[in-house]
C-alpha cells in the first residue's frame, strides 16, 4: 500500500496537474468552437459556455472520485470496466473512446496546420497545412517518448505563455468593445443556447486528461479533485472573457463569416494586422499544447488496454520512457490528417465522447458504495452529458439528416472491432484493480484522513 501512496519521483503535483488540464482544454476549442458556437447561438454563446462549464464540473467531480478509487493510466477506460464489468459493452465503449480521441487529435493537428499555413505567402494551401500538421504531431511524439516528467514541464511552460497572450488580448480587446454588438437582434433564440452546448462542452473536454496522470500524481487523494476543479474554473473564466471580447469587437455577421479565425480576427480592431498574426500564433501554441496533453492521455489508454487486454500486443513494447503504443497511435493519426475530411468525422467523435462520458457516469452510479460520491451530482452529470449530446445531434441533423446514422455506425463499428479482437486474441479489457477493493479503499481513506488531520 505504501508503494501506491509513495509521492517520490512523481511528475504531477497540483500545479502541473492543473497545467495539464488547462493545456488540454484551451486548444482548438476556444479558437475554433467559439466561432462555430457563435454562429448557432449568437451572443447567447456566453450562456452556453457557462452551462458547458457547469456540466464539466459535474463530470470532473465524477471522474475525480473514480480516479482516486481506481487509479489507472487508462482513465475513462478503467472506469467503464469497473462500472460494467469485462464485457462486450465496456469493451465497445473503450474501443470507441480510444479512436474518437485519435480523430480529435487529428482534427487539432489539422487546425494547427491551418493556422500555420496563414504565415506562408501563398496562403492556406492543402500542402502546407498537411506539412505543418504532421510536423507538430512528430514533435510531440518525440516529447512524449522522453517521459511523463518532460510532458509536465513542457506543458507548464506552454500554458503560462498561452494564458499570458490570451490575457493580454482579452484585456486590450475589452477596451474596444461596442455595446451595440450585444443587441437582442444578435440572439437567434433561447433554444440555440442548448444547441451550442455540445460544442461549448467539447471545448472543456480535455479536463478528463487529468485522471490519466493519477499514477504519476503526488498525493492523488487531495491533488486530483483540487486540480480538476481549479483547471475547469480557470478555463471557464477565460472562455467567458474571451467570448465577450470577441463578440464585443466583431459584429455577429463577421464572426460567422470568419468562424475558423474569429478569435484572431477580433484582435484586429485593437492591434491591426499584427494583432491577427499574434493571435494566430497564440492559436498555434494552444493547439500544440492540446496535442501535447491529449497525446499523453491517448498513449496511456493504449498502454493500459494492451496490458490488461484487447489491443494488439505491440502496444506493450517499451520505447524509451514510454510505450510503442505511442508510435502506433501516431501512425493511425497520420492517414486521418492526409486523407480524411475531418469536419463531420470530428463532430461524430465529439458526440461519441459526450455519450461515453454519460455511460461512464451511469456506471459510476453502480459503484457509489466504493467511491462514496454524491449520487445527486453524478445523476446531474449523466443528464448533462446526454442532454448536450441530444441537442447537438438534433441541431446537426437539421442540416444533415444522416448524422444520427453516422453516430450509430460508429458504435456498430466499435462493437464489431471489439468482437473481432476478442475472437482473434482471446483477450478482454480487464480491471487493473484486482485486489480486494474494499480493503484497499479503507487503507486509502485512512492515509488521506491522516494527511488531512495529522494531529488527530
Amino acid at each position: 500500500m505504501k508503494k501506491v501512496l509513495n509521492v517520490d519521483n512523481k511528475a504531477f503535483g497540483l500545479s502541473s496537474a492543473i497545467f495539464l488540464g488547462i493545456g488540454s482544454m484551451v486548444g482548438a476549442g476556444i479558437f475554433i468552437v467559439i466561432g462555430e458556437a457563435g454562429a448557432i447561438a449568437g451572443t447567447l454563446v456566453t450562456l452556453s459556455f457557462i452551462l458547458g462549464g457547469i456540466i464539466a464540473l459535474l463530470c470532473g467531480y465524477s471522474l475525480g472520485k473514480l480516479a482516486v478509487r481506481y487509479p489507472s493510466r487508462g482513465g475513462i477506460i478503467e472506469y467503464l470496466v469497473q462500472g460494467y464489468g469485462e464485457g462486450l459493452f465496456s469493451g465497445t465503449l473503450g474501443v470507441l473512446f480510444y479512436f474518437a480521441q485519435l480523430i480529435a487529435l487529428a482534427a487539432v493537428a489539422k487546425s494547427f496546420g491551418t493556422y500555420a499555413a496563414t504565415y506562408i505567402s501563398s496562403g492556406d494551401t492543402a500542402l502546407y497545412t498537411d506539412i505543418f500538421s504532421l510536423g507538430i504531431l512528430l514533435m510531440f511524439v518525440i516529447i512524449n517518448l522522453v517521459g511523463a516528467s518532460t510532458v509536465a514541464r513542457s506543458e507548464s511552460i506552454i500554458v503560462i505563455i498561452k494564458l499570458a497572450m490570451l490575457g493580454l488580448f482579452t484585456g486590450s480587446a475589452l477596451i474596444f468593445i461596442h455595446p451595440a454588438n450585444f443587441s437582442l437582434s444578435n440572439i437567434p433564440g433561447p433554444m440555440t443556447t442548448l444547441y451550442a452546448l455540445g460544442l461549448t462542452f467539447f471545448a472543456y473536454q480535455g479536463f478528463s486528461v487529468i485522471t490519466n496522470s493519477v499514477e504519476d500524481m503526488k498525493d492523488p487523494g487531495r491533488t486530483m479533485m483540487r486540480s480538476m476543479v481549479w483547471a475547469i474554473l480557470i478555463v471557464g473564466a477565460l472562455y467567458l472573457l474571451v467570448t465577450i471580447a470577441v463578440f464585443g469587437n466583431l459584429p455577429l455577421a463577421e464572426v460567422i463569416k470568419d468562424r475558423d479565425f474569429a478569435l484572431a480576427k477580433a484582435a484586429e480592431p485593437a492591434f491591426g494586422t499584427w494583432g491577427f498574426k499574434v493571435m494566430a500564433g497564440t492559436a498555434l501554441l494552444a493547439t500544440a499544447s492540446a496535442i501535447n496533453a491529449t497525446l499523453y492521455a491517448v498513449t496511456q489508454i493504449g498502454y493500459t488496454l494492451a496490458k490488461e487486454g484487447d489491443l494488439p500486443e505491440i502496444y506493450e513494447m517499451h520505447v524509451f520512457h514510454n510505450t510503442e503504443g505511442l508510435i502506433v497511435s501516431a501512425l493511425l493519426i497520420v492517414p486521418m490528417i492526409l486523407l480524411l475530411n475531418l469536419g463531420q468525422i470530428a463532430a461524430t467523435a465529439a458526440v461519441a465522447v459526450l455519450l461515453i462520458q454519460g455511460f461512464t457516469h451511469i456506471g459510476h452510479l453502480r459503484r457509489l458504495s466504493q467511491t462514496r460520491a454524491n449520487a445527486t451530482l453524478i445523476i446531474m452529470a449523466v443528464l448533462g452529458t446526454f442532454g448536450a449530446a441530444f441537442f447537438a445531434v438534433f441541431h446537426i441533423a437539421e442540416s444533415d439528416p444522416w448524422f444520427p446514422v453516422y453516430i450509430a455506425a460508429a458504435f456498430l463499428a466499435a462493437f464489431l472491432l471489439e468482437v473481432l479482437l476478442r475472437t482473434l486474441t482471446h483477450r478482454t479489457i480487464g480491471r487493473k484493480i484486482v485486489q480486494d477493493l474494499e480493503k484497499v479503499a479503507s487503507e486509502i481513506d485512512k492515509e488521506i484522513e491522516h494527511i488531512i488531520r495529522p494531529n488527530d
